[in-house]
């Protein structure tokens, strides 16, 4: 048994088993560590060795195994979500709720002042209140998406007309409206599986029942969403700052080295939609074709789901001749590549990605233009947030009803930040981007929101 010392801060990171969710409870366990936080982290023994490639193991921290309790169409072994069909990610939802006795038995144990918890664990503020353990629900989302879809305004308001528009009392900014394709995908989070608490259920359970709600941003760039938290939950919103990405370590595989050199700088397009978000055919198509319309060299990221032929879903998706036509300055590549590495070479002047927040992040510290292509979810409002409150890059454009986009929308969207030829009078998105790259480049402002949620735990604890 451990007894708790009275200076030193001891806080349990329990994401969901996905990565998206993983990564940014790691980077803030790294920022914390170094603050003198002690970190227990929680996770499945099949995340532990990714974990522990980018987790600062210090005395300080440490990974604690869990195992999931098996469930009918859960199959064992299935770590993550990323190894997962949609289905079983709703099971894994259920799997979650089965761990309560394990993680009673390890609070029990460890003696935490804190746990640091995602959405789907709304079960874990009654749970370690009677331990006199803290919580602290963790968005790993923006502010503004927070705002848009998970706040008591929502509860009553989520037919596809609601979601079009912002709930009641939602601050005045550059996001009025959403299209209709968009905020039928927000529909999901208001959705019941196997009889279980919806996405929209679970994250207001543990919202109102939690200690404060820590949300990875900062005032600069999410100022209103913040605000608008707040007022809805009445209670403390601490933040993290933007957790931007340590540099990447190590070099850029030779062959991608040698391909990106022989270009000149600021002319590539790369273009990735990150492990978990996968176009349809009619997307991939127009998307290169698009890319091929604009002239320029481009480095295509596609994945597809667990379990697919790749190389057959290439042949079907991709225009007829497309790898012939483009041979000498377009690749097209499966799989995981270096994506930061990528992003802060020099030839690379244009990144056309689904607005994922991390990657948002990895897009405004390098130099290149971003276009956004959003597919699900938080991203619609991520890529809103950038191209219209902070006009530091451009949406491609699509049809209202379904989403629909093709290659001259690719083309315009590339062509409009690499040029510039529309802009308005007065908005440079360049010299926008710019001033946010100082700004997330900028140490001391990430160390003092540290420092600062470290004294916040502290006067908590």
């Amino acid at each position: 048994m451990e007894s708790r010392s009275s200076d030193e801060v001891h806080v349990v990171m329990f994401p969901l088993f996905a990565f998206g969710h993983i990564s940014p409870f790691v980077q803030l366990s790294n920022k914390l560590s170094v603050h003198g936080v002690k970190v227990s982290f929680f996770s499945a023994p099949g995340n532990i060795a990714r974990i522990k490639s980018t987790l600062k193991l210090t005395p300080k921290a440490q990974i604690i195994p869990l195992q999931i309790p098996q469930i009918e169409g859960l199959p064992p072994g299935l770590d993550s979500t990323s190894d997962m069909t949609p289905a079983m990610a709703e099971l894994l939802k259920q799997a979650l709720d089965l761990m309560q006795p394990q993680i009673t038995t390890l609070l029990t144990q460890l003696k935490p002042h804190f746990v640091f918890f995602d959405f789907a664990q709304h079960w874990l503020p009654k749970l370690a209140s009677p331990l006199g353990i803290k919580t602290l629900k963790f968005s790993v989302f923006s502010a503004v998406s927070g705002a848009y879809n998970m706040v008591p305004a929502r509860r009553n308001n989520h037919t596809i007309h609601d979601m079009m528009r912002p709930p009641n009392g939602f601050p005045v900014t550059g996001i009025t409206s959403l299209k209709e394709f968009e905020a039928r995908d927000f529909l999901y989070v208001f959705k019941n599986f196997h009889g279980n608490p919806s996405v929209y259920d679970r994250a207001l359970g543990c919202c109102n029942s939690c200690t404060a709600l820590v949300i990875k941003t900062c005032h600069e760039m999410e100022g209103p969403y913040v605000d608008f938290i707040k007022t809805q939950f009445q209670k403390p919103v601490l933040l993290t700052g933007p957790l931007v990405p340590e540099p990447p370590s190590g070099e850029l595989e030779e062959k991608w080295a040698n391909w990106l050199g022989q270009f000149p700088e600021k002319s590539v397009i790369f273009c990735s939609f990150g492990s978990e978000t996968f176009l349809d055919e009619d997307q991939i198509k127009q998307l290169a074709l698009g890319l091929e319309l604009t002239g320029l060299p481009f480095f295509l990221v596609l994945n597809f789901p667990a379990n697919t032929d790749v190389q057959t879903e290439l042949v079907r998706a991709l225009p007829e001749g497309f790898m012939e036509r483009v041979k000498n300055k377009g690749v097209v590549h499966t799989g995981w590549v270096q994506q930061q590495l990528i992003l802060a070479h020099n030839s690379v002047g244009c990144y056309v990605f689904h607005s994922g927040y991390s990657s948002i992040i990895e897009g405004l510290i390098n130099d290149c233009q971003l276009v956004f292509l959003s597919f699900k979810g938080d991203q619609f409002l991520n890529s809103k947030l950038v191209a219209g409150d902070m006009r530091a890059g451009v949406e491609v454009n699509r049809r209202d009803n379904d989403g629909h986009f093709g290659k001259e929308d690719i083309m315009e969207a590339v062509k409009t930040v690499m040029v510039e030829v529309n802009k308005e009078p007065g908005v440079s998105i360049l010299a926008n981007h710019k001033k946010w790259r100082e700004f997330l480049l900028n140490p001391e402002i990430h160390n003092k929101y540290i420092a600062d949620l470290v004294n916040e735990l502290k006067a908590l604890a």
